[in-house]
């Protein structure tokens, strides 16, 4: 989102090129500011709420938020979120949206031309969630006539294929989700799927309830 807003990867480039000849031009890679600005959360699960509080507190971002039901009003406080929108005012008005749904039929292009028709043209879209989520033709129809300012994309749908439209474009940021990537997170990853495994096969002390099982209401009807 950062460096979408604040167009880190365009600047970065020119200065490889050997295109930065010249300093103190005011418009130069001017950006939009994160901070005061306002943050939109598609999804506020736990990775949405960890975001919303990085926003909020770290940031001083206005946090607005869609999601299927809404948090408790506790929850909502712990993480700096000041509303429950409906998804046509989250597109509306936010500054920066992030993405943090899961992918499933329902979400399947959960955003599309029309939503993207509906967000600011200074706005920016962060995609973390899932490739296929986002439509990623017309997200890259809608960079490239400048219908938002920028994107930041670390899935793609048919990845490692990237849409050869986003290719071509400076106002995207491309990395090849990468979002988990730290040796202590991944560790943490395979640590959790082994304390699942485990649970599922009837040992240790979570014998029979993992702690993070997918479809919970299968583990209600064994019990």
């Amino acid at each position: 989102m950062m460096a979408a807003a604040r167009r880190i990867g365009e600047s970065e480039r020119a200065v490889r090129a050997g295109e930065w000849t010249r300093t103190g031009i005011f418009d130069h890679f001017v950006g939009a500011d994160i901070h005061g600005a306002t943050l939109g959360i598609l999804g506020m699960g736990r990775i949405g709420q960890a975001i919303a509080r990085r926003g909020a507190f770290g940031f001083g971002m206005r946090v607005i938020y869609h999601n299927r039901t809404r948090l408790a009003a506790n929850v909502e406080a712990e993480c700096g979120a000041k509303a429950h929108v409906d998804k046509a005012t989250l597109l509306r008005e936010a500054d920066h949206l992030v993405l943090v749904v899961p992918y499933s039929p329902a979400s399947h292009h959960a955003i599309g031309a029309a939503e993207l028709a509906q967000m600011k043209p200074t706005a920016t879209l962060t995609n973390i969630a899932r490739g296929g989520v986002v439509d990623d033709a017309a997200l890259a129809a809608a960079l490239r006539d400048k219908r938002i300012a920028a994107a930041g994309l670390d899935v793609f749908e048919g990845e490692p294929k990237v849409h050869p439209e986003l290719l071509k474009l400076q106002n995207v940021v491309l990395t090849a989700h990468i979002g988990s990537a730290s040796i202590a997170t991944r560790r943490a990853m395979a640590a959790l799927t082994v304390e699942n495994l485990i649970a599922v096969l009837g040992c240790g002390p979570k014998a029979g309830h993992p702690p993070t099982p997918v479809n919970p209401d299968v583990l209600a009807k064994r019990s």
